[in-house]
């Protein structure tokens, strides 16, 4: 008996003393990540500041559409004296889609931060923003003139159509940088900055999708149809095979070919789209090379790899 009651007494002083060492460790919890190879490389620089030029289009492209006010009024640090956008205005937005983009402007603010504390950056590109450059971008989508011009600020629907041609590109441009990132540092960065911009494009694709069927006024082209053109367009832009695609599909290329519709855009396997710097210039200078520059940055993009296209010409 005595030697039953000295068992039972090692017993519960040794599962009291694990209760002890799980409630220590839960008041001192590990919350770091492990970090693996180098914390940064020099072409982990050089990709995370080419992605400035996207996250400057975005930023004020938002900030003016919420607020009427850019980051020369928000952060003007971050712009580090770089020269206002041209064309931006305030956006004739519902109540619910401008607290919507309202919440992507300060994101795209904090990226911007992310990203020059992080890496460095270089002063906002000259940015434009303007109602004739997205009339260009949906005149060449649709292959003819509208009559009267794409006005993107002109109310809550052209407004999200015009957004469905920004953040994209982010998203495209995040998932191509990936493989070639090889410090924590920027692989950690990248992570997050790839997953906000993926939720914002889902979110305007699902409320695009919502109104799929109406048609833009006064243009009679129903919304999907908007979406389609300017998939098709940025696909040619960027000469490298379809990597974007419009809310509905052929069904053969939805989800595991049995979806026409298309929330998100993705491969058949479902996963996300990838594009070079040098894809993502071809579309967003709209000229269809990396040597060209305009659309949305009329003098060309910044940092090395963009000033290397540039340079090469």
């Amino acid at each position: 008996m005595a030697f039953v009651a000295v068992r039972v007494l090692s017993l519960f002083v040794l599962s009291t003393a694990a209760v002890v060492t799980v409630i220590g460790a839960a008041k001192n919890p590990t919350c770091g990540s492990p970090t693996i190879g180098e914390p940064l490389l020099l072409l982990d620089r050089d990709l995370l500041q080419f992605a400035l030029n996207l996250e400057h289009t975005e930023c004020d492209f938002f900030l003016f559409g919420a607020l009427g006010r850019g980051l020369d009024s928000v952060a003007p640090e971050l712009a580090m004296g770089g020269p206002p956008p041209i064309g931006a205005r305030k956006a004739n937005l519902d109540a619910t889609t401008k607290l919507i983009i309202e919440e992507f402007a300060y994101q795209e603010v904090g990226h911007l931060r992310a990203i020059k504390s992080t890496v460095g950056g270089f002063p906002r590109p000259q940015l434009d923003l303007s109602a004739h450059n997205f009339a260009n971008i949906m005149d060449n989508a649709l292959g003819y003139h509208l009559n009267p011009p794409f006005d993107p600020y002109v109310d809550t629907l052209n407004y999200l159509l015009a957004s469905y041609a920004i953040p994209y590109m982010g998203l495209v441009a995040y998932v191509g940088a990936n493989p070639n990132t090889n410090g924590f540092v920027a692989k950690r960065l990248l992570a997050g900055l790839l997953a906000v911009e993926a939720g914002q494009d889902a979110i305007i694709r699902a409320i695009l999708y919502q109104r799929k069927d109406e048609l833009v006024a006064p243009y009679n082209i129903t919304v999907a149809e908007f979406t389609v053109r300017i998939s098709e367009l940025r696909n040619r832009l960027a000469m490298c095979g379809m990597k974007d695609e419009g809310l509905l599909v052929p069904r053969e290329l939805g989800a595991e070919a049995r979806m026409s519709t298309n929330i998100l855009s993705a491969n058949k396997d479902s996963l996300g789209y990838k594009r070079t710097p040098a894809e993502v210039l071809r579309v967003v200078y709209g000229t269809g090379s990396e040597h060209v520059p305009g659309g949305f940055l009329p003098k060309g993009g910044d940092g090395k790899i963009a000033r290397a296209f540039l340079a090469s010409l």
